[in-house]
């Protein structure tokens, strides 16, 4: 399938794109595309963002063991420093 279609860009580097475009690739209001630059040329493509956890599992008990441990206070930075490697 080839389809030609042509855009001007605009003095803020702003495209519209062409709504046989938008049709073909079901982008709506708000949609996210990406842009790929290959030595073939341009990919322009839709995607969807999804949210993903901060912090896993591990990182979580981590911060966990921390906040109980709120107000702990070492007499040297080694101890310190060998507290929070055992965490």
């Amino acid at each position: 399938m080839e389809i030609i279609e042509m855009a001007t860009m605009t003095s803020k580097g702003q495209v519209t794109v062409p709504a046989p475009i938008r049709d073909i690739l079901n982008l709506k209001k708000g949609s996210t595309v990406i842009f790929k630059v290959t030595d073939k040329g341009i990919l322009f493509m839709p995607c969807e963002i999804k949210e993903k956890e901060a912090y896993g599992q591990e990182e979580w008990g981590k911060i966990e063991r921390l906040v109980a441990e709120r107000g702990k206070t070492y007499k040297t930075a080694r101890g310190a420093r060998r507290h929070l490697k055992s965490l």
